[in-house]
């Protein structure tokens, strides 16, 4: 507890939204010496290394997407629907502002909402994107989501879909999100067919649902592929780490 990251992660949740942030910013705090050195070497276990491999494989492949709605005449109007703090979302749209019509991220958690709204407050990213409360795994309240009338062209689910292990509310969640987007648009979704350290975290690390056990749904690609194409999505391509650890995809909404 005397590492910043493990305290926050203990009154969060080890896989919450606030706490992967942290991992993103990788900057490691605590009580001195002792504590950064624990942060530290936290921060830089193998699976944190693989998340922040991660978040750089959906910003290249938001890009990717982007550019693709750009040269078909497109707008781009982005929809994230568990977006924790949204940083990864900002991080990739920040050189391309211009490009961009609109930004709705979502989260089921105020906390989430709260932080996301004060980091595109700090992009100064207010005229183009909002933060609202919602359930990913709520087909309705997903396939509803419009942007001034407009339907999104971009949507993203990242870090979302390993935490829960019934294909049923995955496979509700990605229907939501083609009935949202666009014919034409596209969907960038992460997934993680392997993980060294699945025991350890079970064991040791609390989740953010109710302080229950972090236990992960390992999927093989093909799996997840298959539940992207059910819900009438194309795969186009994809992005993996070193390790083998974490994908990212991109597919689009013929």
């Amino acid at each position: 507890m005397l590492s910043k990251v493990v305290a926050l992660r203990h009154s969060t949740g080890f896989d919450s939204g606030s706490t992967l942030d942290y991992v993103y910013r990788n900057r490691p705090q605590g009580v001195p010496l002792i504590g950064t050195a624990i942060d530290k070497s936290y921060l830089n276990s193998i699976g944190w290394r693989g998340i922040r491999q991660r978040k750089i494989h959906v910003e290249e492949l938001l890009r990717e997407a982007i550019n693709r709605l750009q040269q078909a005449g497109h707008e781009v109007r982005i929809l994230d629907i568990a977006a924790g703090h949204g940083r990864y979302v900002l991080d990739a749209v920040q050189p391309l502002q211009d490009a961009i019509a609109a930004i709705t991220l979502r989260d089921y958690s105020d906390i989430n909402v709260r932080d996301g709204q004060a980091l595109i407050a700090a992009r100064g990213l207010q005229a183009k994107a909002q933060f609202v409360q919602a359930d990913a795994f709520d087909r309705q309240s997903v396939a509803s989501v419009r942007m001034a009338g407009e339907r999104p062209t971009l949507g993203v689910v990242s870090g979302l879909y390993e935490l829960f292990g019934d294909n049923g509310m995955v496979l509700r969640s990605l229907q939501g999100m083609a009935d949202a987007v666009e014919p034409g648009g596209y969907l960038v979704y992460t997934g993680q067919p392997w993980h060294p350290q699945l025991e350890l975290i079970a064991r040791a690390l609390t989740s953010h649902r109710q302080g229950q056990a972090w236990v992960m749904r390992r999927r093989t690609q093909a799996e997840m592929d298959q539940l992207v194409a059910e819900a009438g999505f194309e795969k186009i391509t994809q992005r993996i780490d070193a390790w083998g650890i974490f994908t990212v995809s991109l597919a689009r909404r013929p």
